[in-house]
Order: structure tokens, then sequence, then C-alpha cells
């Protein structure tokens, strides 16, 4: 049972039940599934009569503050508990393509040349890190979701909004890993 969660699932296993969880959450109670709309009932508990947007009843979607609590929990037993010495899986080209900027190391989830404490305060570091990090939360809020509402979610219930958003979602992954990356790693 333990090597079952030792390791990744295949895609042929771990996307159907992604999906899977989509009827079962529409048929159980009617919910939505998404991430980032934790954060807003987050803010709804702390500050309920300071700001106009948090001013719903947040109690109605406190199944999602579990959710997102059982997910940050599972993160942390997968990391101290189920953490493996072999290094990442990366291709061949793409190893070749990361030695042209400096990055070498694989022993962990992302290249610890340019994730880490240090790098936060060079301009490459900054730019991945920092500004990266804001446009990621300001293109989720100002998409009115995150990857998994829209995709996941939306897309199954073919709302045109989702499907624009992830077409979008994924036309900017391709741009930023093929023109930006190349150029912020540069640096």
């Amino acid at each position: 049972m333990l090597e079952l969660i030792s390791k990744p699932w295949p895609w042929y296993v771990a996307g159907p039940l992604i999906g899977l969880i989509v009827p079962l959450l529409l048929v159980a109670g009617n919910k939505s599934f998404g991430i980032s709309s934790s954060l807003r009932h987050i803010c709804a508990a702390c500050f309920p009569a300071n700001i106009s947007f948090f001013k719903y009843d947040w109690k109605r979607e406190a199944w999602n503050l579990f959710f997102v609590t059982g997910v940050l929990i599972g993160g942390v037993v997968a990391a101290t508990f189920l953490k493996s010495n072999e290094p990442v899986a990366v291709g061949e080209n793409l190893k070749s393509e990361l030695l042209h900027f400096g990055v070498t190391d694989y022993s962990n989830l992302v290249p610890l040349q340019l994730f880490n404490f240090q790098s936060l305060f060079t301009l490459q570091g900054f730019f991945l890190i920092v500004v990266g990090g804001f446009l990621v939360g300001f293109g989720t809020r100002y998409g009115g979701g995150c990857t998994s509402g829209h995709a996941i979610m939306g897309i199954s219930n073919l709302q045109w909004p989702s499907i624009i958003a992830t077409c979008c979602f994924m036309l900017g992954g391709i741009i930023m890993a093929n023109f930006i990356l190349p150029i912020i790693l540069s640096l």
C-alpha cells in the first residue's frame, strides 16, 4: 500500500480521478471545484464588516476551506514522509537547454539555482518569484478563478468564459516558456 502512494500516479489514473471529483461535487451538494476562491472565504471570515467585497455568507462555502486545509496537510505529509532521494525526471533536451542558463540541480521540485531565498534579491529572482507571484495572483482574481476552477470545473460544465480562460492559460504558458522565460533566465 505504501508503494501505491509513494510514487506519482500515471496521468491515466490521476486524470480520471480528478475528473470524477466534478460530478461528485455537483451531485453531493451543487459545489464547484476550485482553489482560489478559498482565499476570498478566508478574507471574508477575517474581515467580515470592513470591505464590501467580503460581505457574503462565507460559512456556506466552509467545505472549501476544509478541502484547501486537506491539500496543505497532504502536501506537508508528502514532503515529510514520501520524499524521494531520486532527482526529478527531466528530459535530456530540456536539461541541455537549462544547462545554458546554469541550471544543473534537479534534486528538488524546482531548480534551487533559481528558486531560493538568496535569489530573491537578484534581478532574475525578483522577476521569477515576486513579479511572477503577483501576476499569478492578479490574473487569478482578474480572470475570476484559477486553472483548476476554469479548466476542470468550468470546461466540464461547458462554460464559455472558462473555455476562453483555459485557452488563454495555455497560450500564456507557451509564450512564457518559449519567449519570456529565456530572457529572464539570461539576466
